[in-house]
């Protein structure tokens, strides 16, 4: 069954890249300055070396692997704030967003597909995904929540926000 009510299309058909400030030729540890905190997960699969660091780990095929990757991951997390790396903890906080959105992609529709590119995009019909990746998306969603509530995660987030973006 296919829906389009909701969105006749999804937003990356007109994506400008151009304009996204984050670029796959920067080296972000040697040029912090150029990082932007963004929304959500933008520039998760961008910004080196900190995609190949965290994203070898990020895995949700099932709950058990969810929970070893998002541990992981939210290890990886400390460990860029204890050494002043906020564009590591902000990349390791985005990767276990990530994690969380994509899992319940793949709960609410069979093989993560949202849409139909076969049929002028239409959206799918949502219910007809995995119900294990449900509960992956609850493991990465508890470790996010964790991240984002680090007291000094929180403080440099807002002060990076003021100073660059």
């Amino acid at each position: 069954m296919i829906r389009s009510h909701i969105m006749p299309r999804p937003s990356y058909l007109d994506f400008d890249n151009n304009s996204y400030p984050w670029k796959p030729d920067v080296d972000y540890r040697k040029h912090p300055e150029i990082y932007r905190v963004g929304k959500g997960e933008q520039g998760v699969l961008i910004c080196e070396p900190y995609k190949s660091e965290i994203g070898k780990y990020w895995r949700f095929k099932t709950p058990e692997i969810a929970r070893e990757s998002s541990d992981k991951i939210f290890e990886l997390f400390e460990q860029y704030l204890a050494k002043g790396d906020f564009v590591g903890a902000d990349m390791s906080r985005k990767y276990l967003q990530m994690g969380y959105t994509r899992a319940r992609r793949y709960a609410n529709y069979k093989g993560g597909k949202k849409y139909d590119a076969d049929h002028n995009y239409q959206q799918l019909e949502r219910g007809t995904g995995e119900t294990a990746k449900a509960e992956a998306a609850k493991i990465f969603y508890d470790k996010w929540k964790a991240a984002e509530a680090n007291e000094s995660y929180t403080i440099q987030k807002r002060d990076w926000k003021k100073k660059y973006g």
